[in-house]
């Protein structure tokens, strides 16, 4: 008679457990964790060596998932308000890691930043300067910013699907409407010559 077999443990499958569980429950502990993915404890901890590295590794998984997202969009075709309806739809399956990864300081902090992210802020920061280089976004608001009001949005939207407080249908249509309603370059912007 041989040793037990050791059931081999789908990293992926723990990590998108995972993230749906902490875009749920922030706070949930490793115990919970562990109990959402079917695995126990121990075999967590061996996976990932403490909450810091199931976080990092949530981080690569999220940053993986915008930049596919950001490809399938095709940010460079047609107009560009166009491109941002498509973005926020190929993103929206994301989402919700993307909200727990948001609230997450020390992802953004010290010389441990991932440089993914600044990838991913380059390309929607150009997307906007597009738009207001055609003249279709206001140029008051700096692409930065606008880059930032996105992520904002589609976290609280996330959040709000979860929470039941918005249909899971209605994600990009809320996201998108609000962002370009505020974006958008109408005859003279506030703070533009006329």
């Amino acid at each position: 008679m041989g040793y037990p077999r050791l059931m081999a443990v789908d990293r992926d499958h723990v990590l998108r457990t995972a993230a749906a569980l902490l875009t749920r429950k922030s706070t949930a502990t490793m115990d919970e964790v562990a109990r959402a993915a079917g695995i126990s404890r121990a075999t967590l901890h061996r996976q990932f060596a403490g909450r810091d590295a199931l976080v990092r590794a949530l981080e690569s998984l999220g940053i993986d998932e915008c930049e596919a997202a950001l490809d399938a969009a095709r940010l460079d075709d047609g107009p560009a308000a166009d491109a941002v309806r498509r973005l926020v739809r190929e993103i929206e399956p994301a989402a919700g890691l993307i909200a727990f990864l948001y609230t997450e300081n020390q992802l953004f902090e010290g010389d441990e930043r991932n440089d993914g992210w600044a990838r991913i802020d380059d390309r929607i920061a150009a997307l906007f300067r597009r738009g207001q280089e055609a003249g279709a976004f206001r140029i008051d608001l700096t692409p930065a910013w606008l880059t930032e009001a996105l992520y904002g949005l589609l976290a609280a939207c996330a959040w709000a699907v979860t929470e039941g407080r918005v249909a899971p249908k209605d994600f990009t249509h809320m996201t998108v409407e609000l962002l370009l309603g505020g974006a958008l370059r109408h005859s003279a912007s506030p703070g533009e010559e006329s």
